[in-house]
């Protein structure tokens, strides 16, 4: 794969399975260059093999498909252009011409339908009046001035959130078929609080929403509340957990006895979230003690995207991050624990419907497909990834483990790329801590090996998916164990492949994996070349700059300055004589941009061979949703670089730093 192949790459969303049980909507949207934004429409997948999926829709961007309970009527959310903001649209389902029934100024976020199917629920951040465009004529930087004074007041990816707090309103949905009601018709607002609310989601009865927030105050803890639908103050709902908890997800079963929801413990203090494990809770919906249906200690259901489908009467699908894969989990409330999928997959959604479950996932050769789960077994009904490998070569990835110097297992994998070698070697080392690189198909692996780099990837103590101990296990230790862990997998790698080439080594990650590069090229002097990107790199001015600056530092490092000067990459910088690029983005508030320019001038003032790579516009997110124009750019400098530290015969061209 090479960066121009970036539109190939097509995501699929968690499946929406119609009430008949019959096909599933998912949403398929990749990378344009030419508009520089995603792009994607619905799709109808049959469950019947002998009928082909085919395209429902034609917007610019549409995503996020839901089937209303009676089956009637297909929501999705569609952007128009580039520049444009989500909005609420429904379509018959069986076809016909979406109508668009909101039209927020910022958008809207996330939906949920009500049982009797007239009403959906949806959420939308709500600007303050003469802020955000609410007033002609006043532009940003005409805006008042902000008085903070709370510790969280912005996000990255959002900007201030104060502000703007994410608000749940209730929208009757019109009856299709016949002309578009002009103006749209006003969703109801259900909430005003002075914080985020989460998503939204009906009781079984459709009298109350149920939806997680923040209390008016500073801290992580958030709890559950259920609002009516008829309108009124928000009544928090009674868990009765001893510690307090940060609630992603909540869910009443369809028989309306349960109240389902996933937590992460937060101790006493309500910042206490390292290696904290996702659990899925279970209480009888009317009050009463919460029991937890999955392992807090060895079980993190919060993979990415992850949220509570139902399943028959009292049962809930979930996904959970397990040794580098994501497992699909069926549990139900009163007992009862099932592994749905697992194996070498990254499941990216579920939902059941009408007798039939359809699983979105992704693997090491396709980055998004749908299955039916039948007998157990995977039934494929999609092949979105065809023109992937048939334009590209995928490489497989190998799976290896290999013991650290305390014997410690360290587990991973190698992308080879083709040819005798020997190979110049990237070791590649992800972000979080607490994630995982898992075994679906990485856009940033494949490229390195398509330009001719074998590449290396684990997940050292600290990582998720292994166990709450293995996430603990670098808490005030950071740049121990971890640095340890990876060395040895590279060690481990070398040792058995003859092919790769333990004379050019190069070094790189991004956050966290930032921190554990900068970390590493000060201690070890065996690399060629090294990329620092989005790194958690002054632990002394990410606190208070950062969004989550004012409790990340202290709860990973400690809170006294000799735990701060000890973990500080920057404070170590004297000693790097690895050349690195340094990369990092405007608008990154998770890891705000001074920490690459510090870190940067740092290694320019001791005379270390250095450039800075800024991007303009984009955030922490930059390899992952950032403009496709941007994703590609970032890619052709990385290798770029790598080519005039550790050419290849793929990658020979010598080419001077940026800037």
């Amino acid at each position: 794969m090479k960066p121009e192949h970036l539109p190939l790459l097509n995501s699929v969303s968690p499946p929406a399975v119609h009430p008949d049980g019959s096909r599933a909507a998912v949403s398929v949207t990749k990378p344009d260059f030419n508009a520089d934004a995603y792009v994607g429409q619905l799709w109808n997948v049959p469950l019947d093999q002998e009928k082909l999926p085919r395209r429902i829709t034609r917007g610019f961007r549409d995503t996020a498909p839901a089937f209303s309970p009676d089956g009637l009527v297909l929501a999705f959310l569609r952007t128009d252009g580039p520049e444009s903001k989500a909005q609420l649209c429904v379509v018959e389902a069986d076809g016909g011409e979406p109508q668009v029934i909101t039209d927020r100024l910022l958008g809207v976020e996330t939906f949920s339908w009500s049982p009797d199917s007239h009403r959906i629920v949806y959420s939308s951040r709500e600007p303050e009046a003469g802020r955000y465009g609410t007033v002609e004529g006043v532009a940003a930087e005409a805006e008042e001035p902000r008085l903070i004074s709370t510790y969280q007041y912005r996000l990255n990816g959002v900007g201030y959130t104060r502000d703007k707090p994410r608000q749940l309103f209730l929208v009757e949905v019109p009856e299709l078929g016949g002309e578009p009601a002009a103006p749209l018709p006003d969703g109801r607002q259900l909430t005003s609080l002075a914080t985020d609310v989460g998503s939204g989601t009906f009781s079984a009865d459709g009298s109350g929403v149920y939806f997680s927030a923040l209390p008016d105050d500073d801290g992580l803890a958030s709890s559950i509340y259920r609002v009516p639908v008829t309108g009124g103050d928000p009544v928090a709902v009674d868990v009765g957990a001893s510690t307090k908890q940060s609630v992603l997800d909540v869910r009443e079963s369809r028989d309306g006895r349960w109240l389902l929801y996933i937590a992460r413990e937060l101790g006493v203090s309500g910042t206490d979230f390292v290696a904290r494990n996702a659990v899925l809770y279970c209480m009888p919906a009317g009050g009463g003690r919460p029991l937890p249906l999955t392992d807090p200690e060895m079980m993190d259901v919060a993979a990415p995207g992850s949220r509570i489908e139902l399943r028959g009467p009292d049962r809930a699908l979930v996904l959970n991050n397990a040794q580098g894969t994501v497992e699909l989990l069926e549990l139900g409330a009163t007992g009862g624990h099932t592994l749905l999928v697992h194996g070498d997959r990254d499941v990216t959604g579920a939902a059941w419907a009408g007798g039939s479950l359809f699983v979105s996932f992704a693997d090491p050769s396709t980055h998004g497909d749908l299955a039916a789960l039948y007998d157990g077994q995977l039934r494929i009904l999609t092949d979105f990834s065809a023109n992937l490998r048939t334009m590209t070569e995928i490489v497989v990835p190998q799976e290896l483990t290999f013991d650290a110097a305390d014997g410690y297992p360290v587990h991973g994998w190698l992308v080879r790329p083709a040819g005798k070698g020997p190979h110049p070697v990237l070791l590649n080392i992800h972000g979080g801590p607490y994630t995982q690189f898992t075994v679906a198909l990485f856009d940033e692996a494949q490229v390195y090996a398509e330009a001719g780099y074998a590449v290396l990837m684990c997940n050292p103590r600290g990582s998720a998916g292994y166990g709450r101990d293995h996430g603990l296990a670098i808490k005030g230790r950071l740049g121990t164990d971890d640095m340890q862990d990876v060395l040895a997998f590279l060690d481990g790698a070398l040792a058995k492949f003859p092919v790769l080439d333990a004379g050019r080594l190069g070094i790189m990650g991004g956050s966290y994996g930032g921190f554990l590069t900068a970390w590493t090229i000060a201690h070890h002097h065996r690399f060629e070349a090294a990329i620092v990107e989005r790194g958690f790199l002054d632990p002394v001015s990410f606190e208070g700059s950062a969004d989550i600056g004012w409790y990340f530092g202290g709860e990973y490092l400690g809170l006294s300055a000799e735990a701060f000067a000890a973990q500080n990459p920057l404070g170590h910088a004297s000693k790097v004589q690895t050349p690195t690029l340094v990369i990092h983005s405007e608008n990154d508030l998770r890891c705000p941009m001074e920490q690459g320019q510090r870190y940067y001038t740092a290694l320019k003032r001791q005379g270390v061979e250095a450039g800075l790579l800024i991007f303009p516009g984009e955030d922490h997110e930059l390899s992952r949703s950032g403009r496709p124009l941007h994703r590609r750019q970032r890619f052709e400098h990385i290798l770029s670089w790598c080519a005039r530290f550790l050419p290849t015969k793929a990658n020979p061209t010598e080419v001077p730093p940026p800037g």
